[in-house]
């Protein structure tokens, strides 16, 4: 059965209800059978830790309709075991990397008529997260927890191809140096709201982070993960204990070695070095890569291919990954789960 009602050339990155999401509870000490439901409304205790106290986490990853009618998703088990990082970081039981990539398939096949159709450069966008519930009020655990997945179609995000953009170095710390940096909790995106905004009023894209220890180096960008080509060939990105690492960022690392010959560096990327490099990027699930054209600090503007062309390894790794990920080029063993 097709969408009739969904123009898939226009579709963005915005909430559309779909037909069903899944829903399960831990109780006594474990996570009950999870089950599909109509009902896009949860129904939560007024004192549940995940809205006073933040303990909650989310993940975001993709299916993709192939060639043949197929649905891969791509790499999920790394996005499972994220999560059960992110849990443990805020004391919330993990889901076992079984339960959270049947969820994921469950939902797939459940709305599966919202899948944008091979070619259109949309995919079907999973958001799995975990809150704490439950009638409590003072600081700790949460009494109950609920995991739930539910989905939207998301368009191209580039339209009309993929473009460079300009980032602003923020002066905000995203994250604290022992913080929650690496787990993907709703505190880090809510931290990065008022200096994205502020970016974005000055005409840049969004803001780059440096590390909160010392302002010398480039961690993150926005909700993105930082890499950059080298003039002599190498692949380098931020390696730090309060950066979130991005299951896109892995792949890229992977690829970047195994497909492309390029030397991986992970480790500190100094701000005043931004001469070294000739291209750069933002790396995750939504965009998989958005081109760095150029980055101010201090009032210059550093640029590196172009401003408005995408540089020739950058172009590469987005067509390798694109490729693996809609099933037109071979995958690396264990990255694509049929649905």
């Amino acid at each position: 059965m097709g969408n009739e009602s969904i123009n898939w050339d226009t579709l963005g990155f915005d909430y559309i209800k779909t037909d069903k999401r899944y829903l399960a509870h831990w109780r006594n000490g474990e996570w009950e059978k999870g089950a599909l439901t109509d009902d896009n409304q949860l129904h939560i205790s007024e004192g549940s830790t995940a809205l006073h106290y933040g303990q909650q986490c989310f993940e975001g990853l993709k299916a993709y309709r192939c060639k043949d009618g197929s649905i891969n998703l791509f790499r999920p088990d790394q996005n499972a075991l994220r999560m059960q990082r992110s849990c443990d970081r805020l004391l919330m039981p993990g889901v076992s990397i079984e339960q959270f990539i049947e969820a994921c398939k469950e939902v797939v096949k459940a709305n599966e008529r919202f899948i944008p159709p091979y070619g259109t450069g949309g995919a079907l966008y999973l958001r799995p997260f975990v809150i704490g519930v439950g009638d409590n009020i003072g600081v700790r655990t949460a009494p109950e927890f609920i995991f739930s997945v539910f989905c939207i179609p998301v368009g191209a995000y580039f339209k009309g191809g993929m473009k460079p953009h300009k980032f602003l170095i923020s002066t905000y710390d995203r994250a604290a140096p022992q913080g929650t940096g690496a787990a993907k909790v709703g505190g880090n995106y809510a931290a990065s709201l008022l200096p994205g905004k502020k970016a974005k009023e000055k005409g840049f894209a969004d803001c780059i982070y440096l590390d909160p220890l010392t302002h010398t180096k480039i961690e993150e960008v926005g909700s993105a993960n930082f890499f950059a080509i080298t003039k002599d060939d190498k692949f380098v990105t931020p390696k730090s204990p309060s950066v979130l690492p991005g299951i896109t960022r892995l792949s890229l690392i992977e690829l970047a070695k195994s497909r492309l010959g390029l030397e991986v560096v992970e480790g500190d990327v100094y701000i005043d070095k931004l001469g070294d490099f000739k291209e750069a990027g933002a790396c995750g699930t939504a965009a998989v890569i958005t081109p760095i054209g150029g980055i101010e600090y201090q009032d210059k503007l550093n640029v590196f291919y172009s401003e408005t062309e995408v540089g020739p390894v950058t172009q590469r790794l987005y067509n390798e990954l694109t490729g693996i990920q809609k099933g037109d080029v071979e995958a690396p063993e264990g990255w694509i789960v049929k649905v």
